[in-house]
């Protein structure tokens, strides 16, 4: 969930939208498969699975410019700058594991603490991993179901006072849960990621639509039933690399089918001069339209999709052709841009700009910086811990664009 301030839109939608009261789903993954202790989930999927069915080399071949990293690979320990999560940690991690948005009244959210767990096990950081891990689910599973309520307030008692979930946090926390328990060869891990995937396929993903399998941003607030333009979408809580990773341990939801989707709607999402998506559209009709009550910006959520299909080898240059105008020498640079006018302002914090150097990286082999992996240390939460996942993606899939192979 995104924190408020800047991206204050998106907190409202959530706050307005009513509380869940739906009784406990009893859970297949609550008999997950019978698992010998320290043995992993088998899963068919083949390695290298791309979007369209491809395997990386495949779709390399057929776009001979473009050369996306599409292969299905661990997380765990890609991180090769330990010194970023060090200093990362330090500032923004409390002694019981909470993850603080400085930017918004110090609160803690979904979305921050599966980042976090995510960057724990790219540092192969078990401890600390468990710390985070350890408070999201003292403090945050507190619904009737797997799913995690998306904000915690340090000035409210109860710390959560809005029991909807937010879904990239979930996907986000499940992810790092199915990493963790193959790097730590963990069971207890496994079974939990698998419970909170299994119940994100099961409330908010809608399987039979006219753009296939469906995202909803969260369990209650944006469906048909909720309002007259619903379902309305974010393609930013489509975390693309995570959906080949969560196979492991939920198989039977349909991963591949979302990436589909999540490129098809990015596809026919572009508006405006600039030709972006905004960061909420309705899916209602045939024709994709912004979402209405929303500002049409490209911003703060949005930012995040160039990073999530890079980071999985996702696309083709044509999908990646906005983002490249955007921030490429003589665009517009990073900032919050208005898809009626094409005007873009704010996000001045340098973490942002690290998102445009693994999309620019990816697409054109342009290398990153000198200072692409030093530390942020005089920036807030968000833009911070987005430099520390393009890190960890470029490391991971694109080294080659580092000064020293990654470090």
């Amino acid at each position: 969930m995104k924190s408020i301030g800047p991206r204050s839109h998106r907190l409202k939608s959530l706050f307005h939208a009513l509380l869940i009261g739906a009784g406990a789903l009893v859970m297949a993954c609550d008999g997950a498969q019978a698992q010998t202790p320290g043995q992993p989930f088998q899963s068919q999927q083949p390695s290298g699975q791309a979007v369209n069915g491809q395997t990386g080399n495949a779709q390399a071949a057929a776009d001979p410019e473009l050369r996306l990293d599409a292969r299905v690979i661990p997380l765990g320990g890609a991180l090769k700058s330990p010194e970023i999560w060090a200093a990362f940690k330090a500032r923004f991690v409390t002694d019981q594991g909470r993850v603080v948005d400085t930017a918004n009244g110090m609160i803690s959210h979904s979305e921050g603490q599966g980042y976090g767990m995510l960057a724990a096990v790219a540092a192969n950081d078990r401890e600390g991993f468990e710390r985070i891990w350890g408070w999201t689910r003292a403090n945050l599973m507190v619904r009737d179901d797997k799913l995690i309520a998306w904000r915690w307030d340090p000035d409210k008692r109860p710390g959560v006072g809005d029991m909807n979930n937010a879904t990239d946090g979930d996907i986000l926390v499940a992810w790092a849960l199915a990493e963790a328990g193959e790097l730590w060869n963990n069971v207890a891990y496994r079974v939990e990621g698998r419970r909170i995937a299994v119940e994100v396929g099961r409330k908010t993903v809608l399987f039979k639509t006219r753009w296939g399998a469906l995202l909803l941003p969260s369990i209650f607030g944006f469906g048909a039933e909720q309002r007259p333009d619903g379902p309305v979408v974010n393609v930013s809580y489509w975390v693309f690399p995570a959906f080949p990773r969560l196979y492991l341990v939920a198989p039977e939801i349909d991963w591949a089918g979302l990436s589909r989707s999540g490129m098809e709607l990015l596809a026919k999402g572009r508006f405006g001069p600039a030709q972006l998506p905004t960061e909420w559209m309705s899916a209602r009709s045939a024709t994709l339209k912004p979402a209405e009550g929303f500002p049409q910006n490209f911003g703060y959520n949005a930012i995040r999709i160039p990073l999530y299909m890079a980071w999985a080898g996702l696309g083709d240059r044509a999908d990646y052709a906005p983002f490249v105008k955007l921030w490429s020498p003589g665009g517009k640079g990073t900032g919050v841009v208005d898809a009626r006018s094409g005007r873009a302002q704010g996000m001045n914090e340098s973490g942002y700009a690290s998102i445009a150097a693994v999309t620019l990286c990816a697409v054109n082999g342009t290398p990153a910086s000198e200072d692409f992996l030093r530390p942020r240390a005089n920036e807030n939460y968000y833009p911070a811990i987005l430099h520390l996942m393009s890190v960890i993606a470029m490391q991971m899939r694109y080294p080659n664009c580092l000064r020293g192979g990654g470090r």
